[in-house]
């Protein structure tokens, strides 16, 4: 099969004819229809993933057709239309027994503990508990999108930010994660604010629902800005982005029992961020993280997109192939394109 592969960190990948993948017995194997390009990607092929081994296939949003199936496998067969979260449970750990497979004791993620689906095909693990199932009517090219950034933001709005019509939800960073994160929280009835340096960034979040935006380079203190805006300051806020300053403008903008969420990762230099703790403890504040979500849960979302409450089509910026992947990977720390970047030519 056609994959991109790298074999070293931070040095360019390479398209190459690599083996096909087998199914495990417990597993299938999917024909990849679309993947996206996520940050994650970028992470990983940087260094910043103990679990990757070299050489390796990244890629972690897709959505396919199932091709081969495992012997033990039971709810799946070939032609199933299929997308799957970027975080895997075992079924078997206490967090998994629990229903919290999206902090699996002994997790697999594809593209990151082992090839991912910047392939013609990819190899998924207990396809029982971790394949969802696509509507005929979903693109693929939507549905990869759901995978990583739109997930995880459905997660972090609906589940552990609990956001409610008539909140101020904030999100700080308005790329794919972020601009998800508006049209979620847009859709369960908050008021968004949206927060960038970018004003075509901007312009995209004011479209998929918020009602106010702020350019960081244009105001002195963000925090302020948004406690003005949301009169008071953010029920919610996520930093979509992943960086110490967005964090901690994340965490100065909330209200009184305000919920910060962090969404995007923090690693390397960045991985131990300034925290206003004594804004924390004075106003009772809570700090949560957002690591994917599980299968299970991806019906509701699913039904929102369905309906038409979700529009995750909106969020795609280009369509590529998958030789231009590697350069969009490789570019993805400049955060220079407007939406979703999505493999669909193979």
């Amino acid at each position: 099969m056609k994959a991109v592969v790298y074999e070293a960190f931070s040095q360019p990948p390479k398209l190459a004819n690599v083996a096909d993948p087998m199914p495990e017995a417990h597993g299938v194997v999917v024909r990849v229809q679309a993947t996206g390009v996520c940050r994650s990607d970028w992470h990983g092929w940087m260094g910043h993933d103990r679990d990757i081994a070299l050489p390796h296939v990244p890629g972690h949003e897709l959505a396919g057709v199932v091709e081969a199936v495992g012997r033990d496998v039971r709810k799946w067969k070939r032609g199933d239309r299929v997308t799957v979260p970027f975080v895997c449970g075992c079924g078997e750990c206490p967090q998994c027994q629990a229903g919290n497979q999206q902090v699996c004791d002994h997790q697999f993620q594809p593209g990151f503990t082992h090839w991912g689906s910047f392939a013609e095909f990819v190899s998924i693990h207990r396809a029982d508990l971790n394949l969802v199932a696509l509507p005929e009517t979903l693109a693929f090219d939507t549905a990869a999108s759901l995978g990583c950034r739109f997930a995880t933001s459905f997660r972090a709005v609906v589940d552990q930010g609990g956001t409610s019509a008539g909140q101020w939800v904030a999100v700080h960073g308005c790329g794919g994660v972020g601009l998800s994160a508006v049209m979620i929280a847009n859709a369960v009835g908050a008021n968004v604010v949206g927060v960038d340096v970018a004003d075509d960034k901007l312009a995209l979040a004011r479209d998929l629902g918020a009602v106010a935006t702020i350019n960081a380079n244009a105001v002195a203190d963000v925090a302020e800005a948004v406690i003005e805006a949301t009169k008071g300051g953010a029920h919610v806020s996520i930093d979509a982005l992943g960086d110490p300053t967005t964090c901690f403008n994340s965490v100065s903008c909330l209200r009184k029992r305000g919920k910060h969420i962090q969404v995007g990762l923090m690693l390397g230099d960045h991985s131990a961020p300034r925290i206003p703790m004594s804004r924390v403890v004075a106003n009772e504040l809570e700090l949560l993280g957002s690591h994917g979500m599980q299968a299970h849960r991806y019906g509701a979302m699913l039904d929102m997109v369905e309906s038409g409450k979700l529009r995750p089509e909106r969020l795609i910026g280009e369509r590529i192939s998958l030789e231009q992947s590697i350069a969009a990977l490789m570019a993805m720390d400049k955060f220079q394109s407007v939406g979703v970047s999505v493999v669909t030519r193979f």
